[in-house]
């Protein structure tokens, strides 16, 4: 059902492009940015890379020993994985990459990611509460307050003595998940403040380049940005991401007064970047190969008499 819905998504999308030349719409966007202006974009959103892989060295800084050129390469790698493979399959590249590089468990490296994607949408859905257009003062307090919470809460509960362990089969099972999610929620020393930096600059430099495309100011850009990126957070996704991205862009930018149609041309040119850094980057990372760190198997010594 959620593969349907995501192709549903994604073909609703490329149809509005192919009514009435929208995609030399999005062309003629992008040619009124300057070629500074992508450079310093393009180097932002590098920037905003290495936040992500300092934060998985921070996680796993055992495992890692300092090898940041090898965890920068798992990260470009698994970047560009979430953005081509539909229906969230790149996802799968994070933990099957620390395995090879660093000998990382696969369920210890899927426990921290689920941790990383929860950090992420708390920090995103705060941002949205900020900035959401037109969002009554009570209800932007009250949902900050429960995503902050929420997260507080969290990690918590996970810590919490439990005997889940000492029942059936699944209920056990469940409780060794759980037991790994509390070490995963507990390992890194800066998680939260590499998250923050991460978004921050991320939606900035998204912010402003909407703007640029937009021809509009960077505060009335800037919740589309946000609003992308919460729609982007969502289990159900459009095929790389296509369809959602925009409409979540598109309707955050409705508040502003951005039409409708402006706000998907400027979202899908937007999102096209994005996905042209994401590849490039990760291709270029997978042309230089990481030594993996798993012991190798010793060779066979001489037969005793």
């Amino acid at each position: 059902m959620k593969r349907a819905f995501s192709i549903i998504v994604t073909l609703a999308l490329l149809a509005w492009l192919a009514s009435d030349q929208r995609w030399k719409m999005v062309g003629d966007a992008f040619a009124s940015i300057t070629p500074g202006a992508f450079v310093a974009v393009a180097a932002a959103l590098f920037v905003t890379y290495v936040l992500r892989a300092l934060r998985v060295c921070d996680e796993f800084r055992e495992d890692v020993n300092g090898r940041f050129g090898a965890t920068l390469r798992v990260i470009l790698i698994h970047n560009a994985m979430i953005n081509i493979v539909p229906f969230r399959g790149g996802e799968t590249a994070f933990p099957i990459l620390l395995r090879q590089v660093f000998g990382v468990s696969i369920v210890r490296a899927s426990a921290s990611l689920l941790w990383f994607r929860l950090q992420d949408a708390f920090v995103v859905g705060v941002l949205a509460c900020l900035v959401w257009p037109g969002l009554h003062p009570a209800l932007r307090a009250a949902g900050i307050a429960a995503l902050i919470a929420a997260a507080w809460y969290l990690p918590r509960w996970a810590r919490a003595p439990h005997n889940w362990t000492a029942g059936g089969r699944i209920v056990s099972k469940l409780g060794k998940l759980r037991d790994i999610f509390t070490e995963a929620t507990g390992r890194s020393r800066y998680g939260w403040w590499w998250t923050i930096a991460n978004w921050a600059l991320k939606l900035g430099v998204q912010g402003w380049l909407l703007a640029m495309l937009l021809g509009t100011s960077f505060q009335t850009a800037f919740p589309g940005a946000v609003g992308a990126e919460a729609a982007a957070i969502l289990p159900v996704q459009g095929v790389a991401g296509f369809g959602t991205y925009e409409a979540g862009a598109a309707a955050a930018l409705l508040y502003s007064g951005i039409a409708m149609k402006d706000g998907l041309q400027a979202a899908l040119a937007l999102h096209l970047f994005i996905l042209c850094s994401a590849v490039a980057t990760g291709a270029i990372a997978w042309l230089f190969p990481s030594k993996s760190t798993l012991p190798e198997t010793p060779a066979a010594g001489p037969a005793r008499k």
